[in-house]
């Protein structure tokens, strides 16, 4: 399924005022009141568990337009009015701060809050922020890590609770809902095991990042994530940082430096050409576009994981 194309043709963002787009359409589908069990989710990771749960009986709507950071989305008046319609909501709570208070705001009788449906964890990361964010999530702030869907086995346990509540949401279609989530899951299950499999045996265990987007893969997979640049994966890390950073790629047979697809590569680039390393790409996909390698977010992740074991010498 290209979940990429399905989740927000331009026509259907249109519909929802989204601020990155130029134009708007009056043959736009709406995000909600259509005959479909109606889904808005947060950002490409809960619309892709929304599309593969919901299946032929969801219409499922992203806020976050392809490309856009969603850190950065801002919700309309008009938006938050047009979520109303909607039959359930799916986010992940303190990602992203204007889609929580939106979200509060409605009437929506079934809000599906993911963070609630795995245990989050406090990896060190100390936040990050975005070009033009004043402050950074609820949950970063107090040191929990909202990038959860990187783990597969965590977000097999979002699936099995989002599954749950679609279920209960739409009880006529329960049957089938249960059906496809017992089939992500499996799916989830047996990519879990190639990333088991093929980093078990590397070279090196740490990696570096623009910045801390990968600290349950890392848990994961017995591996240890270096992010660059702190708090903003657009700063260019200081002289010390650079030094520091080359002394670990020696003594831990560091080769390459990752950056991400929704972020300037400037600052991995930076660091690459001083300590002589290369650079590819690692993607949190948290949208997928035209540079993403992949369609949706296995595929994404088989790429990572590819990257991943020619980084880190695989054996």
């Amino acid at each position: 399924m290209n979940v990429r194309r399905r989740l927000i043709p331009a026509a259907a963002a249109a519909s929802l005022g989204l601020g990155a787009l130029t134009a708007c359409s009056s043959d736009s589908a709406a995000s909600g009141n259509t005959d479909k069990f109606d889904v808005v989710a947060s950002f490409y990771p809960m619309a892709f568990l929304a599309e593969q749960i919901g299946g032929d009986h969801a219409n499922v709507t992203s806020l976050t337009e392809p490309g856009q950071e969603p850190h950065d989305l801002e919700i309309s008046t008009k938006q938050r009015a047009q979520l109303e319609e909607a039959d359930a909501a799916l986010y992940l709570k303190g990602l992203q701060p204007a889609v929580d208070k939106a979200f509060d705001q409605t009437g929506i009788e079934t809000k599906i809050d993911a963070a609630t449906l795995t245990h989050l964890e406090d990896h060190g990361t100390g936040g990050h922020s975005h070009e033009g964010e004043e402050a950074h999530s609820e949950e970063e702030e107090h040191g929990r890590d909202p990038h959860v869907w990187l783990d597969p086995v965590k977000y097999a346990e979002i699936a099995q609770g989002v599954g749950k509540a679609f279920e209960k949401a739409d009880p006529d279609h329960a049957a089938d809902y249960k059906k496809n989530t017992e089939a992500l899951v499996t799916k989830l299950k047996g990519l879990d095991g190639d990333f088991e499999n093929g980093l078990k045996n590397t070279k090196s265990k740490v990696f570096f990042t623009n910045h801390a987007a990968f600290g349950y893969l890392a848990e994961r997979y017995g591996l240890t994530q270096e992010a660059i640049s702190g708090v903003d994966p657009d700063s260019e890390p200081s002289g010390a940082r650079v030094r520091e950073l080359q002394q670990e790629a020696k003594a831990d047979g560091v080769t390459t430096v990752f950056y991400e697809t929704l972020v300037s590569d400037k600052t991995a680039k930076t660091l690459a050409r001083d300590a002589n390393l290369k650079t590819d790409v690692l993607d949190p996909i948290e949208g997928i576009t035209d540079k993403s390698r992949g369609d949706d977010y296995v595929q994404v992740m088989e790429a990572n994981l590819k990257a991943l074991q020619t980084a880190l010498g695989a054996k």
